[in-house]
């Protein structure tokens, strides 16, 4: 079961591993996960610091706007399918996406491109998320880059 926090439970994570690192508290490895996200996100920092702004503020994705919540969650949701290699396969495919890209923090804004497609996917045909096509559309990353 995937845990499903709320959208203040996951803006409260982030903001307290910010907050956390800057007193030089000890992190969890899922926080030290997040923070090493987060330290490749500097735009997000000035947000992160502002806990009431970062708890009221909406992103509009009609106009754009990247949720930077959503983006770390992203990353995280990422990490962990690598290293369970859930879907199968996932944990190759987005090794091959890096080396060929080599770039790891690119490579894991491509496979979030998928994942998404993946999921929008399967919401509009009302299915659950097909892992071999977003493997697929990995390898294609992969390939185009090679």
């Amino acid at each position: 079961m995937l845990f499903q926090p709320t959208k203040d439970e996951v803006r409260d994570f982030f903001i307290s591993v910010w907050e956390k690192t800057q007193v030089q508290t000890p992190l969890t490895p899922l926080e030290g996960m997040a923070h090493d996200w987060i330290l490749a996100h500097p735009e997000y920092h000035g947000l992160l610091s502002d806990r009431e702004k970062a708890l009221a503020q909406d992103w509009a994705v009609a106009g754009g706007q990247t949720n930077p919540f959503l983006h770390l969650s992203m990353h995280l949701a990422l990490e962990e399918q690598a290293s369970i290699d859930q879907p199968r396969g996932v944990r190759q495919a987005l090794a091959r996406l890096t080396q060929s890209l080599d770039d790891r923090h690119e490579a894991m804004h491509q496979a979030m491109e998928c994942l998404g497609e993946m999921l929008h996917t399967a919401q509009r045909a009302g299915t659950a998320p097909d892992g071999q096509a977003y493997i697929d559309c990995l390898l294609r990353r992969a390939g185009h880059h090679g």
